[in-house]
């Protein structure tokens, strides 16, 4: 079995996502400052790039791209002691993996290391420039504070022709490391920091892996790094914001050369992404000790283990369009980037059954030897593709351990004895008996009967089980081996100062699970490295492309269905590695039963008399529904936030919704006084979604950005570009490009599929950047396919 990729509408790229670095560019254009536009993506060849990375990659490329210029690929390599060639390699295959096209235009600032040694003469010529002898000690010590002035070096009126001369020496290999350096003279008293004299080339004995042993002095990074832009032509130095200090040294240094064009630095917030780490060096100490496979395990960050994993390019690029291109850092909820994932796989991933913990089942009614084959569909109704595959119905099956219990909780609609189940695309089956193994007493097998007549999923006395399961035929199921893969960390910051905290301290023990003996169903017997399949009821899976062979498929865990983290990182630990659980009777523990919620009266009557009164007045006089009142009238800080947002927007329900359900759960051990919001932020962002300026889907976006950033919800939209698109012509025309580009759905929708529409609704928000106004496109929607 393969899988393909779904097909891409051109509406898909039809409608840019406008950001500020956008507004720029074409202000430069327009005022022609500019006829061309070059961009760049320089790594530092010292790892492999990650997550974070890609966000810049697709920026930079995406942008040259869509204004008709170029993008130039270059290594900064000026580090000898920390670059290889292997890093060079994986990083042009993650970029060209992603879609950056470089053409001819591949870099390295080592190929410039003539022409920056003759930069740096050429300051030291002009004055701007000498050697300085102090240690790395002495010059920190001098270097003064952010609310002190530093202090000049003894060696800052050295003659030039002293500072050529030394610098010459240094080329020359005279001298040990740390013996002398060249800074840039600019000004100790400076505010900025960075401008107080910096170094800018210094002595490092290492082989370079490019230039071998030819050169011994190194040029810093602000030096070859504006100067390489310069060389190239880059009309747009896009950087992240650490960088945002360094702009006046990059223009200090331009303005200061004879330099063949004069590049303008810009800088946009870079992707911080919870339950991980972006920083390379931490990164490299996992690998180095150990702690993951390599750099491209798939737990890592690194885009060669997102690959690994089974995510898409195209998950990527959606994922960096909804968190849109910024001026200010947040963190984002790594949950965003993993329905991103989600939505992608859904529309790629067939569907399949797996069985990965086992548990044997006898049908004691079914023939011995009888095998009847079943005709079940690769897709659900919602995903407009079609295909199905045999699936073999048997005697003896095999089900999920997790889905039986002997003695089960109330409400529980999977197998236990005496109790129906539905199994998936073959009819009901009733548990009559447990058989146990006699040395431990587990369950190792179910004695059931097979209800034949309900093989089409209906009985003909009305019977439906509320529970339906997977399973697999025990004769007819190929074995393969599944890692289950989850957040590398524990905690949500996992880098954040703590005490003295080692961030290697909030690895999440549970992080990957790895099982053998699972059942999968026979279709994957032909399955190709690097597909991708939906276990049903278990989640998105991949065909690790390394590690699998012929007929002993290995398959990683992409993404779960759902996102079951919040709850399981609340209730227990996560689940500790042990040794791979062997064959049919791996097992794990049982679900908890899930909490029923009381009544409504009930919860009510638990309050104290004068906050019961406080609920019915929310109810009687604002419309409030009776359980958002309840959690209203019980906690003050709640109920303060609740008629602060009221009195700036007057909108009860929506202001109580906004306060329970979005910003309650952000509060964990924090009072409703201590969050970073407040009532009139929160009355703005209602204002704005009520005028129709953005969608509710936008509005959690801007305020996850106000959580960690604060700011106004106006000046955010307006930053961002996130207003809605509301203008009838310009959704017509994205809703026709998708109607266009997808006939087979039409045809289906128009047939009587009506749950197509959501599909359709779908296609539209993506083209649109997720701020196409829903209900217009539904109206519009149901005028064009009626």
């Amino acid at each position: 079995m393969t899988t393909q990729s779904p097909r891409a509408s051109d509406a898909d790229s039809s409608v840019a996502a406008s950001n500020f670095i956008r507004n720029i560019i074409a202000e430069d254009l327009a005022a022609g400052r500019h006829t061309r536009v070059v961009t760049r993506f320089p790594p530092e060849p010292n790892g492999y790039l990650h997550i974070g990375h890609a966000k810049s990659i697709l920026l930079n490329f995406g942008l040259a791209a869509d204004f008709g210029g170029a993008c130039h690929m270059r290594f900064d390599d000026t580090n000898p002691a920390a670059e290889d060639m292997e890093y060079v390699e994986s990083i042009l295959r993650d970029v060209r993996w992603l879609g950056g096209d470089w053409g001819d235009k591949l870099f390295f600032a080592s190929d410039y290391f003539e022409r920056l040694y003759a930069f740096a003469v050429e300051l030291i010529q002009k004055g701007s420039a000498y050697v300085c002898s102090l240690s790395e000690a002495e010059t920190r010590e001098l270097r003064g504070t952010v609310t002190e002035p530093g202090r000049e070096s003894p060696y800052r009126n050295r003659s030039v022709a002293e500072s050529l001369d030394l610098f010459a020496r240094m080329r020359a290999g005279e001298f040990p490391e740390g013996a002398h350096v060249l800074r840039a003279k600019i000004d100790m008293a400076a505010p900025n920091m960075k401008m107080r004299d910096p170094p800018i080339y210094r002595i490092k004995r290492a082989r370079h892996y490019r230039t071998g042993d030819a050169w011994c002095v190194y040029p810093l990074y602000d030096f070859a790094h504006s100067l390489s832009d310069a060389i190239e032509g880059i009309t747009h130095s896009i950087c992240t914001l650490e960088f945002e200090n360094n702009r006046e040294l990059y223009d200090w240094i331009i303005e200061h050369l004879d330099v063949p064009s004069r590049p303008r630095q810009y800088e946009f917030a870079r992707l911080n992404l919870s339950y991980t780490v972006m920083s390379k060096r931490k990164l490299l100490a996992l690998v180095k000790g150990g702690l993951v496979t390599g750099w491209d395990d798939p737990r890592m960050p690194t885009i060669a283990g997102l690959r690994r994993r089974g995510v898409t390019p195209e998950a990527i690029r959606s994922f960096c369009e909804e968190i849109g291109v910024a001026k200010t850092n947040s963190m984002v909820d790594i949950a965003k980037f993993e329905s991103c994932v989600r939505d992608d796989l859904n529309l790629r991933a067939p569907r399949v059954m797996a069985v990965l913990r086992p548990l044997r089942v006898v049908l004691e009614n079914y023939p011995e030897g009888q095998v009847e084959e079943i005709d079940a569909p690769y897709w659900p109704e919602d995903v407009p593709r079609e295909g199905s595959r045999k699936v073999p119905l048997s005697r003896v099956l095999y089900i999920e351990r997790d889905d039986f219990l002997e003695d089960p909780p109330k409400k529980w609609f999977r197998l236990a004895p005496g109790q129906q189940v539905r199994l998936r695309y073959a009819g009901f089956i009733t548990c009559r008996d447990v058989v146990r193994d006699e040395a431990t007493g587990e369950v190792v097998e179910l004695r059931c009967t097979y209800d034949r007549p309900t093989k089409s999923g209906e009985a003909p006395d009305g019977r439906k089980p509320k529970g339906t399961l997977h399973w697999v035929s025990a004769a007819h199921a190929l074995t393969a081996a599944v890692r289950l893969y989850d957040r590398l960390f524990a905690a949500e910051r996992p880098d954040a100062v703590d005490e003295g905290k080692d961030f290697l301290e909030n690895l999440n023990p549970g992080s990957l699970v790895v099982l053998s003996g699972c059942q999968v169903e026979p279709s994957l017997s032909t399955v190709e490295k690097g597909s991708h399949v939906q276990f049903e009821r278990q989640g998105f899976f991949f065909v690790d492309p390394v590690d699998s062979a012929p007929g002993a498929p290995v398959f990683n865990r992409t993404v779960a269905l759902k996102d079951s983290w919040s709850r399981l990182s609340a209730e227990k630990p996560a689940r500790a590695p042990g040794p791979a659980p062997e064959g049919p009777a791996a097992k794990a523990p049982p679900p908890e039963p899930r909490r029923e919620r009381a009544p409504f009266e009930e919860r009510l009557a638990r309050l104290d008399p004068a906050r019961a009164e406080k609920a019915r007045h929310l109810i009687d006089t604002r419309g409030i529904p009776g359980d958002d009142a309840v959690v209203l009238a019980d906690d003050d800080g709640l109920l303060r936030l609740f008629e602060e947002t009221v009195a700036v927007h007057d909108n009860p329900r929506g202001a109580a919704n906004w306060v329970i359900h979005s910003l309650a759960r952000e509060m964990k051990d924090r009072k409703a006084g201590d969050l970073p919001v407040s009532g009139a932020q929160l009355g703005e962002l209602l204002a704005l979604i009520d005028d129709g300026t953005i969608s509710g889907k936008i509005a959690k976006d801007v305020l996850a950005e106000i959580m960690q950033q604060g700011g106004s919800p106006k000046a955010i939209v307006a930053q961002r570009g996130l207003r809605q698109v509301a203008d009838e012509g310009a959704l017509e025309r994205i809703v026709d490009q998708i109607i266009a580009g997808h006939p087979g759905e039409v045809s289906r929708f128009r047939a009587g599929n009506s749950k197509l529409i959501g599909f359709f609704v779908g296609q539209v928000m993506k083209a649109s950047g997720g701020k196409a106004n829903p209900d217009l496109v539904n109206t519009l929607l149901a005028r064009k396919l009626a």
